[in-house]
């Protein structure tokens, strides 16, 4: 199992996270090229730095809304519809997009919450500028693109202090953040000043699966992203890749403990099938699938069955018992055992395109070109998606002779 983790000893912020991930070995050509999708104004550059003698990537991003001293400038009074038409009328692959509203959903749900307004009402300000968007949005392609099986995180350090934002003068951490990382370990008061951003709480609270000091599988690659302030400690944000190996068998095979629910309905609108399968993807369910049963009374029914991580039960619950007739649900803890995977990008006439390697008992087995990837580009060239398939596969084959 491919393992992302978190070391959030100094916290976490939206280009912190993006200099970690660099440095972590994500492509950042790759990376612009999927930033430059998003049809925004702005300057982003990337270099090696040191802090504190700790080596690592630094991030900045450059748009006219850097230069206001006033929080509240022109970029920053977008609300979340504004933030979803920007995403969506981009070409980023479906998953990017979605990993990129769920981050900000948080941070909606956190300032409704905070501020006492319903979901769009909410105005993001810092979080609504450009620089912040290119950080949410960019830590959705970078965590597409290193495709872990599973993200940890520490206990994130949040500083101490109060500091200036567009609804004055507020203690840290800030509510909106505390908010957002609500259930999540914590720590206070390392360095008299702001750690851990909403950005960065964010991409926490969306992404990790669970959240432990406890480091319990092989590390194989580190990385550090360095940070903007000068403290006592080094402001970096550390991650490591490596690989559960607890969770493989004696042939390589990947185990990991999930769960299902299902439940059997039979007065339902068949309409309404493909809305829940959305709602339930976008919730973060694994897996959705119908089956064709028989009930009592020789009535025709389904039973739609939720394959989900442990974390995302309350979300499934929550589409199921609003969005469905269901008035029960089954759940029993299944395992599942996988092939060894990894990635590669492989380039065609038409672009690049990700390539999921599978393996078995260590030798290379079946290979399969994303299927996100090759629709984006079929779309955006005017061309049949099974030439893409055709495409990448030649190369792949050429590049094997």
């Amino acid at each position: 199992m491919r393992v992302l983790y978190y070391d959030c000893f100094c916290g976490i912020s939206g280009d912190m996270n993006l200099g970690a991930l660099i440095d972590l070995g994500v492509d950042k050509d790759y990376l612009l090229r999927e930033l430059s999708k998003l049809k925004l104004e702005y300057e982003i550059k990337i270099k090696k730095d040191i802090k504190r003698g700790i080596s690592g990537t630094r991030v900045n991003v450059f748009c006219e809304s850097n230069h206001h001293n006033d929080v509240i400038g022109r970029y920053s009074h977008r609300n979340l519809t504004d933030i979803e038409n920007i995403i969506n009328t981009s070409s980023l692959n479906s998953l990017i997009k979605k990993k990129s509203l769920d981050m900000f959903i948080r941070i909606a749900e956190a300032e409704a919450k905070v501020h006492g307004k319903s979901l769009y009402e909410v105005h993001f300000h810092e979080v609504g500028a450009i620089d912040s968007i290119i950080d949410i949005v960019g830590a959705a392609i970078c965590l597409d693109y290193l495709k872990a099986d599973k993200i940890i995180a520490s206990s994130v350090q949040m500083g101490g202090g109060f500091v200036k934002c567009a609804h004055g003068i507020i203690p840290i951490p800030a509510p909106a953040t505390v908010e957002i990382l609500h259930g999540a370990p914590i720590k206070i008061g390392l360095v008299p000043c702001e750690t851990t951003t909403p950005t960065g709480a964010a991409i926490l609270a969306a992404n990790a699966d669970m959240f432990t000091d406890k480091i319990d599988f092989t590390v194989e690659k580190i990385g550090y992203g360095i940070g903007h302030r000068d403290l006592e400690i080094p402001n970096v944000l550390r991650v490591y890749l490596g690989k559960d190996g607890k969770e493989r068998s004696e042939d390589g095979e990947e185990r990991a403990d999930q769960y299902i629910l299902e439940t059997n309905i039979d007065d339902m609108n068949p309409e309404i099938y493909s809305y829940i399968e959305e709602k339930l993807f976008e919730k973060g369910a694994l897996d959705v699938f119908k089956t064709a049963i028989w009930m009592k009374k020789s009535r025709p029914a389904i039973k739609l069955s939720i394959l989900f991580k442990e974390k995302q039960e309350r979300d499934m619950l929550d589409v199921i018992f609003r969005e469905t007739t269901a008035l029960g649900v089954r759940k029993y803890k299944v395992e599942k055992i996988m092939l060894q995977r990894d990635f590669m990008q492989v380039k065609t006439q038409y672009g690049d395109v990700t390539v999921k390697n599978s393996y078995y008992q260590g030798m290379l087995v079946k290979y399969k070109p994303e299927y996100e990837d090759c629709k984006s580009i079929a779309r955006e060239k005017n061309i049949p998606l099974a030439k893409v398939y055709r495409e990448v596969c030649k190369r792949i084959e050429e590049n094997e002779e």
